[in-house]
């Protein structure tokens, strides 16, 4: 098996490519090594550059990590997407978009790594926290509207996640085997509950 050579390291040109080509690597490395195997001087001999470029840019490797998510992770926006138009059928809707985003051969992996990165690491857990409340639970509650828009958007959320981790990372067959439209169709009224249904939140 030939190996790959080694990138050429040193500054490349352009501030905005080089930036751009460290969180290629970055995500790349975190999808296939995980959080806690990736390192600031393994991602910059993948980028070519020097590790010390890495430091300039992102700080630390929660940093890196951080902004990798951000901006090479997965478009968990769409979730707050399928909240919009008819209250009807909202929870089959949103399970539905967010199994696709498992199952999707390109942002599937990148769930794995970064659910992964934040079991694995409290600093990856906190800025994934972050990173989901403005990007998904927030964008969600503002939507619902009405009272305990954040509570319920974070019920909902929070079933999400305990699903893809039994199905997609745990992979337990009662739940893993299930046709994706049976879960949905299974999953779908208990998060309508959440998001809509009536709640003793006082």
């Amino acid at each position: 098996m030939t190996e790959r050579p080694a990138k050429a390291s040193g500054r490349r040109p352009g501030t905005s490519q080089t930036r751009e080509a460290i969180l290629d690597a970055a995500m790349e490395s975190f999808t296939a090594k995980g959080f806690t195997s990736t390192t600031v001087r393994g991602v910059a001999r993948e980028a070519g550059v020097d590790p010390a470029l890495v430091i300039h840019f992102f700080g630390t490797k929660d940093g890196l990590f951080d902004a990798a998510v951000r901006s090479r992770g997965v478009p968990l926006r769409r979730l707050s997407e399928a909240v919009e138009g008819d209250r009807n059928g909202l929870g089959e809707r949103l399970v539905r978009r967010y199994l696709s985003l498992w199952e999707d051969p390109e942002t599937g992996p990148r769930l794995h790594a970064i659910l992964h990165a934040a079991a694995a690491s409290e600093a990856a857990a906190a800025l994934l926290r972050g990173f989901i409340t403005e990007e998904v639970l927030r964008p969600i509650a503002k939507t619902l509207g009405g009272d305990h828009a954040e509570t319920r958007a974070i019920l909902a959320g929070s079933t999400l996640i305990g699903l893809a981790l039994v199905r997609y990372v745990l992979k337990v067959d009662a739940l893993a085997l299930l046709p994706a439209e049976t879960v949905v169709a299974t999953a779908g009224p208990a998060v309508q509950r959440y998001l809509t249904g009536e709640l003793d939140l006082e």
